[in-house]
């Protein structure tokens, strides 16, 4: 059983063979078609199609000799970019003739659909593409003519690094042995492989005709690849607007195969993923939020418009939690993420911070953001904050645990409830939403990412520091466990850990055995201290997006951060001697 079973089905004839067609959704909106690679067939984009049928019309279709399309005979030259452009044209005439459609390509999906996108016979037909692990064979020929033509050592890797992860291309040419594989034993066992490697649920993986589907489909290799980029096309332009979508860990294509693709494609919009190959799989949510933006976008004549922020192309659309949003690092935070295009859930137990967060976020450049109020060291509220931000803004992409609070003084002046005060905010807080949140991103089974605000305190041990330090060691080594745990989910989890900040965080800190007056002087002196440092937040914002990006386990952020690491790491004794220096803070 797969999500298709309910699409309604018909056949298109075209070129000697019969393509298998299904749709979802209601015709009368703009249609989306969705090409499936090798060795898949149409069902590749079952939880994709899924999500999309709501608001589109979403066509599927099995490629000749794939699935339950027929095969051509013979074989050899039965599968050129022209037949297989012949036979979109049919699909999309037979499905949509009066309007353009969408196009959408994974893999030689995408190969294929950029020789859609930039031959003459199609123009007016194709709305936009989106294209994921599939190059142009006309740009990425001129891609290998430039390096062999002007070779640096960089260039020279480069060539070398794709041609290592194009060995299956050259197998694929071989004669005979690609289709005694695949009716071997490779046929059998390749859902398992996809599952183990790729983490893709083989579960419901159509194995019925896969070893003729793969047999098949070696001769898109033979009938196109070395032709082409022997002599790629010189007008190889797309005609209409293109998105981008690059997995970051893709074991087949190099993200380097796509640079200048901009004199290709002049209105392109980019998005990276922190994902494998087989990302209709793993990653349906996210690509149909992508595809679906893209396609409002062109049909409301705004493609090409999309979040042009700092890391725009990964964070666009995401959702992402901050708490403690309200001010500081938190609110830097929120800012940066809006920037990039993010929607945002700006979290603080000050409801007009909060709120005055969430609108300074839409007016940035945020796509959407929201204002909620919670005290993060409150279990059951913080579980109803999860199932409300869960039910009505989805599952968070990316979770910023940075709510916290100061406390200075001496172990022996640091009462019981000063203890159990800063436990609850700064380690408890922390806890709760890994827990409510993590674990609806583990269960989504779609990755995501966990920051965890720590600091140099995790790791420089202060004498007036003992509570505040010990949560925050807490959080760094909480961070590492969890990342070890969720690593196999696709979950990256970073601490970071900052040193003196010019945030608020000064004038709220409480300071253990102080009497009401002196506690005020302390927060003074220690604010002055903070603002002659004038370390912004800002540059913490920054270094907890470049984290995520790169998936760090830990950033010391500041100067003395920093140091305070290194010499935690190589001259720990020095750190000892340094924490009998009562700081400020």
């Amino acid at each position: 059983m797969t999500v298709l079973d309910g699409a309604r089905e018909r056949w298109v004839r075209t070129g000697g063979v019969e393509l298998c067609v299904a749709e979802l959704g209601d015709p009368r909106q703009p249609t989306v078609v969705l090409v499936h690679g090798y060795p898949d067939s149409k069902e590749v984009w079952s939880e994709v199609a899924a999500r999309l049928a709501g608001r589109f019309h979403v066509v599927l279709y099995d490629v000749r000799g794939h699935g339950r399309s027929s095969a051509p005979s013979p074989l050899r030259g039965g599968f050129t970019l022209e037949k297989l452009t012949d036979d979109f044209l049919a699909v999309a005439d037979a499905i949509s003739p009066d309007r353009p459609v969408h196009l959408v390509g994974h893999d030689w999906g995408s190969v294929q659909s950029w020789e859609f996108v930039t031959v003459r016979r199609t123009e007016g037909r194709i709305a936009s593409f989106t294209s994921m692990s599939g190059p142009s064979l006309d740009h990425f020929g001129h891609w290998i003519n430039k390096r062999l033509r002007r070779p640096t050592p960089r260039r020279v890797g480069q060539l070398l690094g794709q041609g290592a992860k194009s060995w299956y291309v050259y197998l694929l040419h071989t004669p005979v042995l690609p289709e005694l594989a695949w009716r071997g034993p490779l046929g059998k066992r390749w859902p398992g492989i996809l599952e183990r490697v790729e983490k893709v649920p083989g579960g419901d993986y159509p194995t019925a005709s896969l070893p003729s589907d793969a047999a098949h489909g070696a001769w898109l290799y033979r009938d196109n690849v070395r032709p082409r980029l022997r002599r790629p096309r010189e007008d190889a332009h797309a005609h209409a607007p293109v998105q981008l979508i690059t997995p970051l860990g893709d074991a087949f294509l190099s993200e380097r195969l796509y640079d200048d693709l901009e004199l290709w494609a002049p209105r392109l919009t980019r998005r990276t993923l922190p994902a494998k190959h087989w990302v209709p799989r793993t990653r349906p949510d996210r690509l149909a939020d992508w595809i679906a933006e893209f396609v409002t976008a062109t049909e409301d004549g705004r493609a090409g418009t999309a979040a042009k922020g700092k890391h725009a192309d990964r964070f666009a659309g995401q959702l992402v939690l901050v708490t403690g949003a309200g001010n500081g690092i938190g609110r830097a935070t929120a800012f940066a993420f809006a920037e990039a295009g993010a929607r945002v859930v700006a979290v603080d137990r000050d409801a007009e911070a909060a709120a005055r967060t969430a609108e300074l976020s839409r007016l940035i450049g945020a796509r959407a953001a929201w204002a909620e109020t919670v005290d993060v060291s409150d279990g059951p509220a913080m579980e109803k904050l999860a199932a409300r931000v869960a039910a009505e803004y989805g599952v968070v992409d990316v979770l910023v645990n940075n709510a916290g609070i100061g406390l200075s003084g001496s172990f022996f002046d640091t009462t019981p409830e000063d203890w159990k005060k800063v436990l609850d905010v700064n380690l408890w807080g922390v806890i709760h939403g890994c827990r409510l949140f993590g674990r609806q991103m583990a269960e989504r089974g779609q990755g995501g990412h966990i920051v965890n605000t720590a600091s140099a305190a995790a790791f420089q041990p202060s004498r007036a520091l003992p509570a505040y330090g010990t949560t925050k060691a807490a959080v760094l080594m909480l961070s590492e466990c969890l990342r070890a745990e969720l690593a196999d989910q696709g979950i990256g989890v970073t601490a970071i850990c900052p040193g003196l900040v010019n945030t608020n965080i000064t004038a709220t800190a409480h300071f253990a055995g102080a009497d009401a007056e002196e506690e005020k002087r302390l927060q003074r002196r220690t604010a002055r201290l903070y603002g002659v440092r004038n370390y912004p937040p800002e540059k913490v914002a920054d270094a907890v997006l470049e984290a995520v990006v790169h998936n760090r386990p830990l950033v010391p952020v500041t100067p003395e951060a920093r140091g305070a690491h290194l010499l935690s790491r190589f001259a720990p004794r020095v750190l000892r001697r340094l924490a009998r220096v009562r700081p400020p803070m």
